[in-house]
This record gives C-alpha cells, structure tokens and sequence, in this order.
C-alpha cells in the first residue's frame, strides 16, 4: 500500500509542474491527461469543456480506441450523453462511476467492437465555485474504479481546474492590456495625426480661395482631395483600434462604422442578440473588413448587413451588388478574405463567400457562442 501512495504522490507532483509551466490551454490539457495515462492504471481520457447552455466541446484526449477516434471524434463531438447532462444539471460534484456510456454504446453499435471498454469514471473541472467541464477515464474491462482511484482522480482534477482558472485569469489580462493599448494608440492617432490632416484640409481649402492662378488652384484641389481621403482612412482605423458604439449593440456599431465609411446601410436582425463580448467583438471586426472592402473594391456605395441568431450559432451576412469578381477572369483580389476567415476560425467558426462579376459579392460568416 505504503509504495502505490507513494507512487500517486510523485505522479500528482509531477502533473503539478507541467500544469505549472504549460501557458497554452490544449497543450496543458493533452500533456495532463498523457502523464496521468502513462503513470496509472487508466488507459483512454477525454476532457470536455461545457458552457452555461450544456454545450460540449471536446479540447483533449488521449489514447482513444479507434472507434471513438475515427472521423474527428465524431462520437464524442456530436449529440448527448449521460455524464454532460449531469453535469450541466448540477448533479455532478465529485467523481463518479457512470455506469453506462451513451457515447461508447454509439461507437460500439456503429463499428461492432471497441477494444474492451465499455464504461467510464468522470470527475468535473472547477476551481472553486467556477466550473470548466469534465475529465472522463476509463480502462479496459473496468466497470468500475476504486475509491482510492476517484480520490486520485479527484486530485488530478482538482489540479487541472486550477491550472485552467490561471490560464483563463492570464488571458483576460493579456486581452485588457491589448485593449488599454489599442484605446492608447487610438488617442494619440487623434490627437496627433488625426488634428495634422485636418488642419491639412483646412490649408489646402485656403489656398483654394486666396490662389489666383488656375494650375495653383488644382494644386490645392488635389492637395485637399488627398488629405480629405487620408483623414478618412485614419478615422476608420481609429474605429478598428477602439469600436465606438458597441455599448449600443452590434447592429448600431456597424451601422454607424458603414455610414462614416460613406455607405449607406441596410440591416436586417432575425432573433434575438445576447452574444458574448468577445463573440460581439469578433462580429464587429469582420464587418469592418468586409466594409472596407465594399468601400475600396465594390464600387458601390450601399451594402447589406443580415444577422442571424440561432441557439448554437450566429450567422453574419454582408453583401454588395457591386463589381464582384471572379476567380476566373484573374487572381482574386486582395479584400481581407484571409483575415476574415482567421477571426471567425480563432472564435471556432467559418468564412466564406461567393462573388460574380457585376453582380456583387457575399460574405457568410458562421460562429458558434
């Protein structure tokens, strides 16, 4: 007995360090789960992280039968199971041993075997009164665990929950530090750059009206046209360095960020917007790409903006009818696509479009919240 106690303790030391020194969520949580795997009798982990709405999504595993690891984990990533409405319930407090596995039963009846597992223990992840998600183990032709294996199990995750809760605190910091930056830059870009073209604007209006001789007049035209369309840009990038109007609601920020751009907006909301702030934020971002590629590249002068709020998902439309493009007739051109795609990616959605020459361009962005 006095050896396996023994043993626990330096396999809880050691996942204790790497939790310690691991800054990135996924890497922490796979290289947990990998340690606990290769020190202890369990043999497959899999670690679901569950919001406010019972909405799971799987973040690590380790070890999984092919059965459940075949196409994407698409027995762990898709509907419903015992242990995740538990938990969502509030019914879950410590570990326990679940007696039958929706998820393995589906993998089993789909594929005729998976390996000599067929039940699992789950323990939840919380860091005080805050909860994350759930760490389920099992072990092949294991019904059920020891309590001397749930008490380890309960320290494992004891142990995860408050590495995620650091993570989690380190990240919110780093993004408030991003803001205070961004609002920063925001307030010197105005103060300085934004006041130099406007006075540049002014001069340039001037010299319009004290020259006399025509070649000076266009000079100071031109001179005009130009600084007017530098003031313009720079106040759209203090836009994107700090959103006005987001206190408003993401439909009125838009709005107001396409009619300073000189677009006339066209909105369309069908449900009802409660999104997360960072969501709202990310939303809010990708409209401002895709309207400053209206103003650019679409040669028009009117864009449409469609929001759909699902339960799961948020749909964001944005359309021209415009020049559009083809990737036919050329290289597609450069209108933030990419960066589009890369924000909704980074919140767990997609981007996509489809554009005809003369007839305009769609934008569709799907994220889930």
């Amino acid at each position: 007995m006095v050896p396996e106690q023994h043993s626990d303790v330096i396999l809880l030391k050691e996942i204790a360090e790497l939790l310690n020194e691991e800054t990135n969520m996924e890497r922490m949580l796979g290289g947990a789960i990998d340690k606990l795997l290769q020190n202890s009798n369990f043999e497959t982990a899999w670690i679901f992280f569950i919001d406010e709405k019972g909405k799971h999504r799987l973040v690590a595993q380790a070890n999984l039968p092919d059965a459940l690891e075949e196409r994407d984990c698409r027995h762990l990533t898709k509907g419903g199971c015992w242990c995740v409405k538990r938990y969502h319930d509030g019914d879950l407090e410590k570990a326990s041993n679940i007696i039958a596995c929706q998820r393995i039963e589906n993998a089993k009846a789909a594929h005729g075997k998976i390996g000599n597992i067929s039940h699992h223990a789950t323990v939840p992840l919380q860091s005080g009164k805050e909860k994350f998600g759930l760490l389920n183990i099992a072990a092949a032709d294991t019904v059920r665990f020891s309590k001397d294996e749930l008490a380890l199990l309960e320290s494992v995750a004891f142990q995860i929950g408050s590495a995620i809760k650091r993570i989690v605190l380190t990240k919110q910091e780093q993004e408030l530090a991003l803001v205070k930056e961004r609002n920063r830059l925001a307030r010197d870009l105005h103060d300085s750059v934004n006041q130099l073209l406007f006075s540049v604007t002014l001069t340039a209006r001037g010299g319009i009206e004290m020259a006399e001789d025509e070649a000076q007049k266009s000079t100071f035209r031109d001179i005009q046209h130009l600084s007017q369309e530098a003031l313009n840009e720079m106040r759209a990038l203090i836009w994107q360095l700090r959103p006005k109007g987001l206190e408003s609601g993401l439909i009125d920020a838009v709005k107001a960020y396409g009619e300073m751009l000189g677009l006339s907006m066209e909105t369309k909301v069908t449900g009802v917007i409660q999104l997360p702030s960072r969501t709202e934020e990310t939303l809010f971002r990708i409209a401002q790409e895709a309207l400053n590629n209206v103003r650019k590249h679409a040669g028009t002068s009117a864009a449409q903006i469609y929001v759909t709020i699902t339960p799961t998902d948020v749909l964001l439309v944005i359309k021209d009818e415009g020049l559009g493009f083809s990737p036919a007739h050329g290289a597609i051109p450069s209108i933030g696509i990419q960066s589009i795609r890369d924000r909704a990616k980074a919140e767990g959605g997609t981007a996509d479009w489809s554009s005809e020459l003369s007839k305009g361009t769609e934008i569709l962005v799907r994220i889930p919240y």
